[in-house]
């Protein structure tokens, strides 16, 4: 299932909280997104017929919770990305990665790790 980017923002929510409602959702996008509750609700119920989340009444509130997992979700996302931008080929990412000169030593370390872990 792919998310689009202000999906993915609610989805990063709910996996933080494990549940929020539509309110709490509101209070803790708006200082970064600017996002009214209305939109909220546009996106929760978009979500929602995609099955990305579920919700449960509760009393006068929905109480949303994710309906996917974070890493089966960022796996899709890393693959989708591979594929369109590299046509798969890791890597060619990783070549693009070190080349930039964008990545610090000790992430250049960690990534060494990965790579001899693997």
């Amino acid at each position: 299932m792919r998310l689009s980017d202000a999906e993915w923002k609610i989805a990063d929510c709910l996996w933080k909280n494990n549940s929020m409602t539509i309110t709490e959702l509101t209070k803790e996008l708006a200082p970064n997104t600017g996002w009214t509750k209305n939109t909220v609700i546009t996106l929760l119920k978009r979500m929602t017929e995609k099955g990305a989340v579920t919700y449960v009444q509760e009393d006068r509130a929905k109480r949303f919770c994710p309906a996917i997992d974070r890493t089966e979700a960022e796996m899709e996302e890393t693959t989708s990305f591979l594929d369109k931008v590299y046509k798969g080929n890791v890597g060619l990412l990783i070549s693009n990665l070190i080349g930039s000169d964008q990545l610090t030593g000790e992430q250049l370390e960690e990534l060494r790790n990965i790579i001899r872990e693997g």
